[in-house]
């Protein structure tokens, strides 16, 4: 073999080796820059062509970089720290203090233990409120999600100024306001001329007018349907955007396999929406439990308690009573019960995943 052969064979035996090196390096899970237990790696090139992975010691000047940079993001979230702090986790504490006192305003506070939360199981005004809330929320959650879902997977496939003008549509009365949207259905339940009475005895569904938020057999009911109107807007929006996400791919694949419309939506886009799903049965559960706007604009919790709701009566015993002490173990009351609806429905949404 001639010293050219031997070379040119030498030369192409370190180009393999070479290749091996680099491609081992490349699987390496530490590129360079990445830290180990506090050790920077750099990757250089060592002799013969082959690259190599060093241990570089940081220099004090990137340790002093990467300190300032940290304080400088803990600087930026203090804010929002101490506004969470003052304004959510001190009210808390307060309010889980102050259930344990008879507190009113024209005297001073007097420590009486647990006697509040005995009093609550005893007031049949706050059972009542109790079964309405749980009224509200085991008709209203369903129906929103149920309703919220259909209609989303009716409008995500029109064309896309379709699917934007219905998502208005529903949006419409979540942007509106509360308040404006209660002053438009007390119109329309006017026992006088509202339109349902008017329509009603038009075509002989009824026999005379309805005083529909007036009548204990049909004021919560009323409050139910506003509230239904007003809670789909959100959920309709999450779904709209969590089925444009569904693979089509797979959609379509299930279609050529001859699964039905019903059996490509449970096996496939079910899964997929079920994190949406979750957040909007949260959502709106905790959103049933806090109803009070509509029930002070349009009942203020009658006629004779019909409509009580326990946020409505938490503000009827605090603000109307001056009972602070009452209505701050309502509220202790009800945040533990939104706390453990809301952990067994994630906790149920995690087996399903």
């Amino acid at each position: 073999m001639s010293e050219r052969q031997s070379m040119n064979l030498l030369q192409q035996q370190m180009r393999q080796q070479h290749s091996k090196t680099e491609k081992e390096t490349d699987n390496d899970p530490l590129p360079a820059g990445i830290t180990e237990e506090g050790t920077f790696y750099r990757k250089s090139c060592g002799k013969d062509g082959v690259f190599v992975k060093s241990a570089v010691k940081p220099s004090k000047r990137s340790r002093v970089l990467v300190r300032k940079e940290t304080t400088a993001a803990y600087l930026f979230l203090l804010p929002s720290l101490i506004f969470f702090l003052g304004f959510v986790i001190y009210p808390i504490v307060l309010c889980v203090w102050t259930s344990f006192f008879d507190s009113t305003m024209n005297s001073a506070d007097v420590f009486i233990g647990l006697a509040n939360y005995k009093e609550l199981f005893q007031d049949k005004v706050f059972l009542g409120a109790l079964k309405n809330t749980f009224i509200i929320v085991v008709v209203s959650v369903p129906i929103t999600c149920i309703f919220s879902l259909w209609v989303s997977s009716v409008i995500v496939d029109l064309k896309g100024w379709a699917t934007s003008l219905f998502r208005i549509i529903f949006y419409l009365p979540v942007v509106t306001g509360s308040v404006a949207v209660t002053v438009v259905w007390k119109w329309m339940f006017n026992n006088y001329y509202g339109i349902f009475n008017y329509l009603g005895t038009k075509t002989g569904l009824i026999d005379q007018n309805i005083n529909w938020l007036g009548d204990e057999r049909y004021a919560l009911a009323c409050i139910i349907l506003i509230l239904l109107t007003t809670s789909v807007g959100q959920p309709i929006v999450l779904y709209v955007s969590a089925l444009g996400n569904v693979d089509s791919s797979l959609v379509e694949a299930a279609n050529v396999d001859g699964a039905t419309s019903f059996q490509a939506f449970w096996k496939i886009k079910w899964p997929q929406i079920m994190p949406t799903t979750l957040y909007i049965l949260v959502i709106t559960t905790i959103n049933s439990f806090q109803c009070f706007a509509l029930i002070q604009l349009l009942t203020s919790g009658g006629p004779n308690h019909s409509t009580d709701t326990i946020m409505y009566y938490i503000y009827y015993s605090a603000f109307k009573l001056y009972r602070y002490g009452y209505g701050d173990a309502m509220g202790v009351v009800l945040a533990i019960m939104i706390a453990i609806l809301s952990a067994i429905q994630f906790k149920l949404g995690n087996k399903n995943d």
